[in-house]
């Protein structure tokens, strides 16, 4: 059962930590819930085939940026990308990991997976609080064979500074012009309605519990709990379920090759089979770091998952990144991280 089987990777991250400290290592990392499923997954992975321990913390990605700002983990994560400027200004570098997609769960009687169908503005009026009742003209209007309660609707969202949230936002903001306004983009926002849980984890808790709830987190969290997730109608007009093919066709998108520093957003990009709230996640690092061992082996740990942790990858409905975009970030550490004596810090 996925439950188990994350719970033993999470209690493997934190003895790492352990025995990483009781040898003098230094390799840690920290920030997003977004990619937490997999990179635990990375870790049990490397440590079985090399010995080595790693460290990674699942505290959201604005915990990751302010943790590698404040230069006490080795890498932070963020599911939000850094605009070059902010890189640059803090003397850092991003790059993409794999790509996965936020989805809409909800806890309802009779709803099932797919059994529901939201489209962009409808989900921005429940957020905006603008939409109460489950059977409201514009919910039903999308689902006229659904048997809708005319209970209140439950909004549950993220209480931490979450790149979750920047891509649920940043969807909403394109989807709502009352969302633009009023609320906006970030990885936190002034929420208008609902309650706050930290993390991919307690969302999941929260709307599990909650009858009449709606949330949203990263579609692994939701196939871990067994979380009915709603269809979305993307740009295209056409009603998706979110997996691994419909985050394929977000990402496909994707022009890395051109982009500034990997500043790609991946939400609601064209395409009917495109699932419409997809993002990449990022690592982040010092072009300069202070530990450049531990920094060389976060990169080969990084480098390896890239080689090796594609299947794993995809069992947990990820989409690894194609193989020109890994050669062209290989370059990137090349050239961007380096040493005191003006060599990369890492050579694969």
């Amino acid at each position: 059962m996925r439950h188990t089987n994350f719970a033993r990777v999470a209690a493997f991250a934190v003895c790492a930590a352990a025995a990483s400290y009781a040898y003098g290592a230094s390799i840690s990392g920290a920030g997003a819930t977004f990619p937490y499923p997999i990179y635990a997954k990375w870790a049990q992975m490397y440590n079985k085939e090399t010995g080595f321990q790693l460290n990674y913390q699942s505290i959201g990605s604005g915990g990751g940026i302010q943790q590698i700002k404040n230069k006490t983990v080795t890498f932070g994560a963020s599911d939000m990308p850094l605009e070059p400027k902010q890189l640059t200004a803090a003397g850092l570098v991003q790059f993409p990991t794999v790509v996965g997609g936020d989805v809409p769960v909800v806890n309802l009687d009779g709803i099932g997976a797919g059994d529901l169908t939201l489209d962009g503005p409808t989900l921005a009026d429940i957020f905006l609080g603008k939409i109460t009742k489950w059977d409201d003209p514009a919910i039903k209007k999308l689902n006229p064979n659904a048997k809708l309660p005319s209970s209140a609707i439950v909004v549950v969202h993220r209480s931490d500074g979450s790149g979750t949230t920047f891509i649920f936002t940043n969807y909403l903001s394109k989807e709502s012009p009352q969302w633009q306004s009023d609320v906006g983009a970030s990885t936190s926002v002034e929420w208008p309605t609902g309650i706050g849980a930290k993390g991919n984890e307690g969302v999941s808790n929260n709307v599990t519990q909650a009858k009449g709830s709606i949330g949203y987190v990263e579609y692994a969290y939701a196939l871990e709990n067994k979380m009915a997730s709603v269809k979305m109608i993307n740009k295209d007009g056409k009603a998706v379920a979110p997996n691994s093919a419909a985050f394929q066709a977000a990402a496909a998108n994707a022009d890395w090759a051109h982009s500034d520093q990997y500043y790609v957003i991946l939400t609601d990009q064209p395409g009917a089979e495109t699932w419409p709230i997809a993002g990449a996640t990022f690592i982040l690092m010092y072009k300069q770091p202070v530990d450049p061992a531990a920094s060389a082996e976060a990169l080969k740990f990084f480098d390896w998952a890239y080689k090796n942790g594609a299947k794993a990858a995809e069992s947990l409905d990820y989409v690894p990144l194609p193989a020109s975009v890994i050669a062209q970030i290989e370059k990137t550490w090349a050239t961007e991280i380096k040493g005191p004596d003006g060599k990369p810090v890492y050579a694969n």
